[in-house]
C-alpha cells in the first residue's frame, strides 16, 4: 500500500507538533471549554493535530496510514481532505456541544445550592462529576463537607460551593487533543464502503469484517461516554463526533451524486 498525499503530509503535521511538545509549551494549542480562561478560537484547529503521549500518537498514525491511504485512493486527494477535516470539526462539535450541557447543569446545580443550601443538592452535583482526575485531598475534602451538610452543619455552606465552584472550572480546563475523532471518522467510512473486509486487530486475532466491527465499535464509546467511568479520561463524544459527521457526510455525497459539497 501506497502513501497518499494528503496522508503524508497530515501524518508529517501530526509527528511535527507532537515532536515539539518535547521542547516547546504546545499545552494551548489543545482544545477547551469556551468558558476556560484558557479557551482561544485557534484550538478548534490545533487540537486535533496533538496528541498526549507515544501510544496516543501510534494508534491515530496506524489508522491513519492504513484506512486513510486507501480512502484517499479511492476519492482523490482533495475529496479526502475535506472529509478528514469535515469529521474533525464534527468531532469537536459534538464534544463541546455535550460538554456544554454537562457543565450548563454543574452550574445551574450550583446555583441552586448558594441560593439554598442544602446536603440534596450538594450530592446531585457531586453525582453528577467523574472525580477520578483530581486529587485525592480534593476528593476527601468533598466527602467530608457533605457528611457535615447531611448533619444539617450550613456553616460550611460557603465552603462547600468554592468546592462545586473549583470543579466546574477544573471541568472547564480539561484539555482535548488528538486525531481520533477524525480517526474514527474514516473507520466509519471504510466500513461503509467495503464492508465485507476483513480487519484484524491487535488484541483480537481473528479477522472480523468491517460492517461488524465498526458498528460494536460505536456501540463500545457510546457506552463508555454515557457511562464515565473514573479510570476512563477519553473524550468518548469526541470519537462519535467523528463517526457521526462522517457518516452524515457520505449519506449527502450519496443523496446528491457524490459532490465534493
Amino acid at each position: 500500500m501506497r502513501l497518499t498525499n494528503v496522508v503524508k503530509n497530515l501524518l508529517i503535521i501530526n509527528v511535527l507538533l507532537f515532536l515539539a511538545g518535547f521542547v516547546l509549551d504546545t499545552d494551548m494549542l489543545a482544545l477547551r471549554h469556551p468558558g476556560s480562561e484558557d479557551f482561544q478560537p485557534y484550538q478548534l484547529v490545533t487540537h486535533f493535530f496533538m496528541h498526549a503521549n507515544f501510544m496516543h500518537i501510534l494508534f491515530n498514525m496506524w489508522a491513519l496510514v492504513l484506512f486513510g491511504a486507501v480512502l484517499e485512493t479511492v476519492w482523490g486527494p482533495q475529496k479526502f481532505l475535506f472529509y478528514y477535516l469535515f469529521c474533525a470539526f464534527g468531532s469537536a462539535a459534538l464534544h463541546m456541544g455535550v460538554n456544554y450541557i454537562e457543565i450548563s447543569q454543574l452550574e445551574s446545580l450550583l446555583a441552586s445550592f448558594t441560593e439554598n443550601p442544602d446536603y440534596i443538592t450538594y450530592s446531585q452535583f457531586f453525582e453528577k462529576v467523574n472525580l477520578g482526575g483530581v486529587n485525592i485531598g480534593y476528593r476527601e475534602a468533598v466527602d467530608q463537607i457533605g457528611a457535615l451538610l447531611n448533619e444539617g452543619n450550613t456553616a460550611v455552606a460557603t465552603q462547600a460551593a468554592d468546592y462545586m465552584q473549583q470543579y466546574v472550572d477544573f471541568k472547564k480546563d480539561i484539555p482535548v487533543l488528538g486525531a481520533s475523532g477524525a480517526i474514527f471518522g474514516l473507520l466509519l467510512a471504510f466500513g461503509m464502503l467495503f464492508p465485507e473486509n476483513e480487519l484484524m486487530l491487535i488484541f483480537l486475532p481473528v479477522p472480523i469484517k468491517a460492517k461488524y466491527f465498526i458498528p460494536v465499535l460505536i456501540v463500545i464509546e457510546l457506552f463508555l461516554g454515557v457511562q464515565q467511568f473514573s479510570w476512563d479520561n477519553m473524550a468518548h463524544f469526541a470519537h462519535l463526533g467523528g463517526a457521526l459527521f462522517g457518516f452524515l457526510l457520505i449519506m449527502y455525497w450519496r443523496k446528491t451524486g457524490e459532490r465534493l459539497y
